[in-house]
């Protein structure tokens, strides 16, 4: 395959920089794409016409934006689109996605279903996000509800800057609703996975969107930090550091480690053998590398053969070829990463109260010329003080952690998606009330399973629009 040669795309037009990165295939080296870098400065002159994005997509009525969605749906999932100097089929998509971000193949066309679903349901999704306003209100800022009052809703932004990631392509089907909420979109790619953004850019193009309304900013780590000095909203994707940086800012949502967790009820934990599938998916599919991905399952008894059970099941697997279909591992691209993840791991097995279940299982960490991968471990921890109780990594790893049930909730710390497995119905109540739990299930229920009619970590509406008092005394109003 030929290698292409992918522009900036500054407001819907393409820009050759003289500086460019090489995207390249985590096995053998060869490179798949050169990718035009954009720097600072060029983000800041580009930036005096972002009112522009939300100005010609005001003009356009949301139900047409909406229908332009569904049709993008189906490019993105069927169609050849144009991707610089080229062209790209679904099949070079799945192919280029896995060699560079390595996720198996099948797992990169499980997630095109996934944006192609949320695409295609835009009218459904829109409408539960916004508790069944008339999306029309957005446009004009005022309205009158179905209840006969009068709100006003106030774009917080012209545009939306993303700062993405590159290890789990699933994401992005938290910005998919910004078109057709008439904001425009400021994209910053993560290296290895500039192939989702830009075959959602050339769906939307073709679907109808102008493309005015798009922009996308390769580059280095100070870009990413650009996009959020100059954006007036920013979703940004990062770890435990980037959270922290960016905490109490209004301005910025930051997706971070989830530390998502099973908890198993003293009720219910005698008969824990019942619950195994749904733990086993819940750290184990998508390999692992999502923020909903389980890496915690804590109960007060029972968790030695919890932990032992989940060993037998995830303890043998071997890392597949990613073309391969029976393939459920990813590899870790960036060369050293592997190596640096399980060297943190070991230095908190020193801990007396942990052990490693999964050590008769072999070697965990599977080193390779370019790339590295590490296979499944899980953990026993008799303590939830423990550094790996509480710790979360990309891969599937999980703490089964033995904690009393009256101290759970003071223990487990901010969790993303607490699947709670319990009839008791005073402990569902002060799992109800925890607010350090953002996502609850209740039941058996996998931490992976998402609702796509429910926000996943706050409502992108309530992110970009502003509710705010309003009165107005007019001759002639538009309702």
């Amino acid at each position: 395959m030929a290698v292409l040669n992918i522009p900036t795309l500054r407001w819907g037009q393409p820009y050759t920089s003289l500086e460019t990165d090489n995207v390249g295939h985590f096995i053998t080296g060869e490179t798949l794409a050169r990718v035009s870098q954009a720097n600072t400065g060029l983000l800041s002159r580009d930036m005096r016409h972002a009112e522009r994005a939300r100005q010609v997509l005001t003009a356009i009525p949301v139900s047409e934006l909406i229908a332009m969605m569904k049709k993008a749906a189906d490019l993105y999932l069927r169609a050849p689109l144009p991707l610089g100097d080229g062209a790209q089929t679904p099949e070079d998509f799945a192919r280029q996605q896995s060699a560079s971000t390595g996720l198996p193949e099948h797992m990169c066309k499980a997630n095109m279903s996934k944006n192609h679903f949320v695409l295609s349901n835009m009218d459904k999704i829109l409408d539960a996000l916004t508790r069944g306003l008339d999306l029309n209100i957005l446009t004009r800022g005022y309205g009158v509800e179905s209840r006969g009052v009068m709100v006003s809703y106030q774009a917080q932004a012209p545009v939306l800057g993303l700062v993405l990631p590159s290890n789990s392509p699933g994401v992005h089907t938290l910005w998919l609703p910004v078109i057709s909420m008439q904001v425009g979109l400021l994209l910053k790619p993560g290296p290895q996975e500039p192939w989702t953004p830009y075959r959602m850019a050339a769906a939307f193009i073709e679907a109808g969107v102008p493309k005015e309304a798009i922009s996308i900013y390769p580059g280095l780590g100070d870009l990413g930090a650009e996009v959020v000095r100059l954006s007036k909203r920013t979703m940004i994707f990062g770890g435990t550091a980037t959270v922290e940086r960016y905490r109490g800012d209004p301005r910025v949502q930051v997706h971070g480690p989830g530390f998502s967790k099973i908890l198993l009820g003293d009720d219910v934990v005698d008969q824990w053998e019942k619950y195994l599938d749904v733990m086993a998916d819940s750290v184990f599919l998508n390999s692992g590398r999502g923020c909903i991905n389980c890496s915690g399952i804590w109960a007060s008894r029972h968790t030695r053969e919890i932990a032992e059970a989940l060993a037998e099941r995830m303890g043998p697997v071997e890392p597949k070829p990613p073309e391969d279909p029976k393939a459920s591992l990813a590899a870790f691209t960036v060369p050293g990463a592997a190596k640096a993840i399980w060297s943190g791991i070991e230095g908190g097995l020193v801990d007396g109260a942990v052990e490693h279940v999964t050590a008769k299982f072999g070697p965990r960490l599977v080193e390779m010329e370019r790339c590295g991968y590490l296979r499944p471990v899980v953990i026993h921890s008799d303590s939830p003080e423990s550094t790996l109780a509480n710790t979360e990594f990309m891969f599937p790893f999980v703490s089964v952690v033995r904690c009393p049930q009256n101290e759970m909730l003071k223990k487990i710390g901010p969790t993303l998606v607490g699947s709670a497995i319990t009839y008791d119905e005073p402990f569902q109540r002060q799992l109800m009330d925890a607010t350090h739990i953002d996502r609850l299930n209740l039941g058996p229920v996998p931490t992976i399973q998402l609702d796509w009619l429910q926000p996943h970590e706050g409502n992108i509406v309530e992110f970009l629009f502003r509710p705010r008092a309003f009165q107005a005394r007019l001759e002639k109003m538009a309702v």
